[in-house]
């Protein structure tokens, strides 16, 4: 039997983060992908036969990944800005917000349209957030700190944003019902939840959301999602680490014996250490002393090429401006309280809370040429309060139906025009558009439940009186099982495309 230091079971960016540490570190890594590429969640792939144009199909964008990881694995990632934080048409009007990083004035004045008051808020507000980005950012790639230790760090705004609903400090924060429903939608991403939250699920959601990068900005990979994890990958095997894609593991045993099949064949290897980069629930069915939990998603994604940008019923803005941030659709407050409150009686929400974004805007590269010369672009849109528990009342098919009517449904009410009429169509004469349920995320990525996260998010820290007396403990990788770690989304500070997971199960095991 062929023994490694590390063997690494599944091959997501996070999975193959830790794989170039370590055999940058000089081990003997191998990795086990049963798909056939690498990447997971964190890919870019042509989703419309015979169209040029390269979508990032499951994760769209990057804020969590930190510099440093960048810099030791001297990756090639290229992540650009977004002039435009958001816009937000009011669902009762023909205005909307429109929020503009280049120009404070315009900026406020479109506020002034909604409230007098909100513009000072939101900007007292955000620089709240982004204080706690400053300092807890930086500790997502170090041991775990205890809650005391982030208390006293981030002094009076740990008890607002750490001990309070988020839903009811933004209440109190803003005015108007626009404002505070897209404050709030960054606590809901992956998160079913009420707008008035007492488990906090929606705190520590939102706190992922405005940390990234010491800044909380979302930026644009450069070339699509791809580029991240094949970036990742590249180091990764010039480092020395063996990457094997079609590879599906079968069993793992508490001695670190892994047996897997490869083209029919099955084999065994041992290793001083077993890294998971699948989630929790996955692992529990191949190491049978894991705990398998109860989790869900609830969210729907919808992507879609178009002939051209969409016009709008606010005709003082510009198509080009409202989708060259985050579109925020059907997201006031109200609407997002009563969003949940349908999901949870086991109906589609109508309106379906919606936000956008619009890839090639700002990288016009996923397009072949004649595609941007054309003046295609395409749309990614993230449909929220869509819990898993849909499915067994709608069947995948039936939901995926429903889902995608409903979402176009929800644009076509802050349009000037049908989306329909705007889809791009394939040679077939097949249109451009694709939509994946919950149901499709596990079937495709082993994501239980379609929770884009695997495992409810937790703090980036632990509670007082929590053992930090291993390097797994430390680092929050734990699984319980000795020398087997989390290294993906289901470590503590995972979640997101962020490279967190896979650092520090490295930095556990180069400890150990």
């Amino acid at each position: 039997m062929q023994h490694y230091d590390v063997v690494i079971v599944g091959g997501g960016h996070n999975a193959l983060v830790s794989a170039a540490y370590l055999a940058k570190a000089g081990k003997q890594v191998l990795l086990l992908e049963k798909l056939d590429y690498l990447g997971g969640a964190a890919t870019s792939s042509y989703t419309f036969e015979g169209i040029d144009a390269k979508l990032s199909r499951y994760s769209y964008l990057v804020s969590l990944l930190p510099k440093q990881i960048i810099d030791d694995l001297g990756l090639e990632i290229s992540l650009a800005p977004r002039r435009y934080s958001s816009y937000t048409p009011d669902p009762h009007g023909t205005n909307g917000l429109l929020v503009d990083k280049a120009d404070q004035g315009a900026t406020g004045k479109s506020f002034d349209s909604f409230s007098k008051k909100d513009f000072a808020a939101w900007n007292e507000f955000y620089a709240r957030t982004e204080h706690i980005a400053q300092k807890l950012f930086p500790t997502v790639i170090e041991p775990l700190k205890k809650r005391s230790e982030v208390k006293a760090l981030l002094g009076k705004d740990f008890e607002t944003f750490f001990e309070r609903p988020i839903g009811d400090v933004i209440a109190e924060s803003f005015e108007s019902d626009l404002v505070r429903g897209v404050v709030l939608t960054d606590a809901l991403i992956g998160t079913f939840a009420p707008n008035s939250d007492p488990s906090l699920d929606a705190n520590r959601c939102f706190l992922y959301h405005v940390i990234g990068g010491g800044t909380g900005d979302w930026n644009i990979p450069v070339g699509g999602m791809g580029q991240v994890s094949g970036s990742i990958a590249a180091a990764a095997t010039r480092f020395g680490a063996q990457l094997r894609t079609g590879a599906e593991v079968i069993s793992i045993s508490s001695a670190r014996e892994v047996e897997f099949e490869d083209s029919g064949e099955r084999h065994k290897v041992s290793a001083d250490f077993v890294l998971s980069g699948i989630s929790k629930n996955q692992l529990s069915k191949l190491l049978p002393d894991i705990e398998p939990e109860k989790v869900q998603g609830a969210q729907v994604k919808v992507n879609m090429l178009l002939t051209r940008l969409p016009k709008l019923k606010d005709s003082s803005v510009s198509p080009e401006a409202a989708f060259g941030g985050t579109f925020h659709i059907n997201e006031n407050f109200d609407q997002l309280d009563a969003a949940y409150k349908s999901a949870v009686s086991g109906e589609i929400p109508d309106p379906l809370p919606c936000e956008i974004y619009c890839h090639s805007l700002t990288d016009p590269s996923i397009l072949g040429p004649e595609l941007r010369e054309s003046g295609a672009q395409t749309l990614t849109v993230f449909a929220l309060h869509m819990p898993h528990s849909l499915v067994a009342k709608f069947g995948n098919e039936g939901l995926r139906e429903k889902a995608q009517a409903a979402v176009l449904r929800s644009l076509n009410s802050v349009l000037a025009e049908p989306i329909e009429d705007l889809i791009y169509k394939a040679p077939g004469g097949e249109l451009c558009i694709e939509t994946k349920t919950t149901q499709d995320l596990e079937d495709a990525l082993g994501l239980p439940g379609g929770n884009i996260f695997h495992s409810p998010l937790s703090w980036p820290f632990v509670e007082d009186a929590e053992e930090l007396a291993t390097p797994e403990s430390r680092w929050g990788v734990a699984t319980g099982i000795e020398r087997v770690f989390f290294c993906g989304s289901s470590a503590r500070r995972g979640g997101a495309v962020s490279g967190i997971g896979g650092h520090n199960a490295a930095m556990a095991v180069l400890e150990g």
